[in-house]
């Protein structure tokens, strides 16, 4: 496909993934939060200026309304462009973005075993509900198997792909529970109605179940959708388990906060949260690597351009030869505009491994920690 189309594809992409899913969670959490707030099945509510009532009719109402609001295409629009995103980002460019430098898998199979762990995680998550009934029971299966599931995928797949694969099978996970589950559920609940018939509780109440566990899952994929903004997580030597803490932080919010709509106020689950946080950002935060303490003597400028002439430039220019524009607009054609990035240049390749992508252009330790001495000494460009 050519760049530029596959740019313009992205960043449509990625704007209806945000915008989609901003709304699909808003509306999770505001339903729960209703069902929890709901007293012999009604509610009050105020906003925009009045007051709402509110009434909750189990397992339908006498009558069918004449106008039925909907709430599914949130969903599916969330997983479509995310997919999307998958698809231009990673699979187009798999040996960038998506295979493990030196890992397991090859591009054609990366992308099909990336492919097939989104339906497998589905139909595995489905087994699970319809054999375990003790909700305990099911959420530690499914904090075990999503553990490892990460631990899987930073073997499979390069690590910033690492996350969001798990993030798209647990986002797989919940639209599937809306198109195979909840809607279906209520079509029945109208079916029923229409034919004059009595309404079946149990599909309802199951739809109930998968809509609660989609909103214990929202934090924890809203993490690994917004995960390539945070390298310091990623790429760590134990980011799997990066990622299975914060997620499973993200779940324990969720519990608060269900409870706190249900009229309990559980203090110290905030308070592990954010200990939890501290704790993990302490764990992952940047050590300086072994810096300028491998580099006898200072290193110069001409070498330090050098460098990244030969390592960064190929993407990181006005007339790049490995992309079709620089990313984020960043370019490394001058001595000046090198100094300018040395911060930026010390974080994400000296401090981690993150640049270059996948190592494409095969920096070596040495020459990071040629670089890092280079930015501590004040990255002089004379």
């Amino acid at each position: 496909m050519d760049p530029y189309a596959n740019e313009w594809l992205s960043f449509l992409a990625r704007w209806l993934h945000v915008m989609a899913g901003i709304v699909w969670i808003g509306t999770s959490f505001y339903f729960v939060a209703l069902d929890n707030h709901l007293r012999e099945n009604a509610t009050w509510e105020i906003h925009g200026g009045g007051f709402y009532r509110i009434e909750k009719f189990v397992p339908a109402p006498p009558r069918l309304p004449d106008v039925l609001h909907w709430f599914k295409w949130e969903a599916y629009t969330t997983w479509l462009s995310g997919f999307a995103l998958l698809v231009f980002l990673y699979y187009f460019n798999a040996s960038t973005f998506l295979v493990k430098p030196d890992g397991p898998l090859g591009t054609g199979w990366s992308i099909a075993v990336s492919v097939v762990l989104l339906g497998v995680a589905w139909v595995v998550y489905d087994v699970l509900c319809r054999v375990l009934r003790s909700e305990l029971v099911l959420a530690a299966a499914v904090l075990g198997l999503t553990t490892l599931a990460a631990w899987g995928a930073t073997e499979l797949f390069a690590p910033r792909a690492a996350f969001v694969q798990v993030g798209a099978m647990l986002g797989t996970i919940m639209v599937a529970n809306v198109f195979f589950v909840i809607i279906p559920a209520h079509w029945g609940l109208i079916r029923a109605k229409e034919s004059y018939g009595e309404p079946d509780a149990g599909p309802g109440l199951e739809a109930k179940r998968r809509s609660v566990h989609n909103n214990y899952l929202t934090l924890p994929v809203l993490f690994a959708m917004l995960s390539n903004h945070f390298p310091s997580a990623y790429s760590h030597s134990y980011s799997w388990l990066v990622l299975v803490a914060l997620m499973a932080i993200g779940a324990w919010i969720r519990v608060f906060l269900n409870l706190r709509h249900a009229g309990q106020n559980v203090w110290w689950i905030p308070l592990t949260a954010a200990l939890g946080i501290a704790a993990v950002a302490v764990a992952i935060r940047p050590t300086g690597g072994s810096g300028g303490a491998a580099v006898a003597g200072s290193v110069s400028a001409a070498r330090a351009e050098s460098i990244v002439q030969q390592r960064c430039v190929p993407c990181h220019s006005a007339h790049p030869t490995r992309v079709a524009a620089a990313p984020q607009g960043i370019e490394f054609d001058t001595a000046a505009q090198i100094h300018a990035q040395a911060a930026a240049i010390k974080r994400v390749a000296v401090d981690s491994h993150l640049m270059p992508l996948g190592n494409a252009t095969g920096m070596t330790q040495a020459e990071r920690d040629e670089l890092g001495a280079w930015i501590r000494a004040g990255a002089p460009i004379k």
